[in-house]
């Protein structure tokens, strides 16, 4: 299991800075990617429609948009912990030799502000490239915009669609190994 420490030494409020978050790879059917899962569809379903999922509406979600197969050789799941709490959830789905798509992505609200998406996307990356991957992709919604920004300043870019998913509003790659670029919005 890896770790990856938050900025700073201390909290907002002046405590102590907090241990490291830490990241390692779940079977998408244990007990905590399952909790995770729902969290994070729970997130992506409330974004889309405006108010929080129904238990029936996530059970459909979560059984039409499976993650069985991020495991083996077509995938993997790595859960982020803040110590014993699951607080978040990456995945990578082979989609062909060498390219992997990436999905899951989630980080929940308590865990947020810590730079854990930036520390989830290099474990995923990391863990991609020692698989062998030597490209990721992913879509974004348009309502995602932190998401996208969150892609954008890691180095993913836009490509031609490759997806005609009804949720796929923009297209982004990266090829491993490269170091992310500084974004037009932070240039000087």
């Amino acid at each position: 299991m890896r770790s990856h420490s938050p900025r700073g030494g201390s909290t907002p409020d002046g405590d102590e800075a907090r241990a490291p978050l830490t990241f390692g790879l779940a079977d998408p059917g244990s007990p905590d990617a399952q909790s995770v899962l729902s969290r994070f569809f729970t997130d992506i379903v409330a974004r889309r429609r405006g108010r929080p999922p129904t238990p029936a509406e996530l059970a459909r979600v979560m059984l039409d948009e499976p993650s069985s197969d991020l495991r083996g050789a077509t995938g993997f799941l790595v859960v982020v912990r803040d110590g014993a709490q699951v607080v978040g959830c990456g995945g990578v789905r082979v989609v062909e030799p060498g390219v992997g798509e990436l999905t899951r992505i989630f980080v929940d609200p308590v865990a947020r502000g810590r730079r854990g998406g930036h520390a989830l996307l290099r474990e995923l990356e990391a863990t991609g490239a020692h698989r062998g991957l030597h490209l990721l992709r992913l879509t974004v919604r348009d309502d995602l915009v932190e998401a996208r920004r969150l892609y954008e300043s890691a180095g993913y870019r836009p490509v031609a669609p490759f997806s005609d998913s009804p949720y796929a509003d923009h297209f982004l790659a990266k090829a491993l190994g490269s170091p992310p670029q500084e974004s037009e919005a932070h240039r000087g």
